[in-house]
């Protein structure tokens, strides 16, 4: 998952996300094709962890 695999399962990721970290927002989530790195770093920014704590969470759920 070096690359964000979430073409499908994103909206089911978002509310996860969402229910995970209140503080997260659909505009922190809003993915757009290429702005991979983009989405993650606004994800760490509102989670505090690294990057790739952020992608291995995101494995996790």
């Amino acid at each position: 998952m070096d690359k964000l695999e979430l073409k499908g399962g994103w909206n089911e990721l978002k509310g996860k996300i969402k229910q995970a970290y209140a503080d997260i927002t659909d505009d922190d989530l809003k993915h757009e094709e290429g702005k991979d790195d983009e989405t993650l770093g606004r994800i760490q920014q509102k989670t505090g962890k690294t990057r790739e704590g952020v992608i291995d969470w995101l494995k996790s759920l």
